[in-house]
């Protein structure tokens, strides 16, 4: 159990816009930060083609720009 205790409202608020453009309720949405804050190492090319998917990249330089982004490690 994970409790965080007095969070801003305006970012709650944000918390939960974000979780709803993922299509996921607000504890899945945080459970999805968590995750990949702790998350050890670089993705591998078969994470990285499902965030491209799930995020329905269109053109090359975005999916390069998220493979750099994993890559930096930001």
């Amino acid at each position: 159990m994970l409790s965080i205790k007095n969070a801003p409202d305006r970012v709650v608020q944000h918390l939960r816009e974000r979780a709803e453009r993922h299509h996921r309720s607000l504890q899945g949405g945080l459970l999805a930060i968590i995750e990949a804050a702790v998350q050890d190492g670089p993705l591998t090319p078969a994470e990285i083609l499902s965030q491209v998917r799930r995020l329905g990249l269109q053109t090359p330089g975005e999916a390069t720009a998220l493979v750099r982004a994993n890559r930096d490690g930001r």
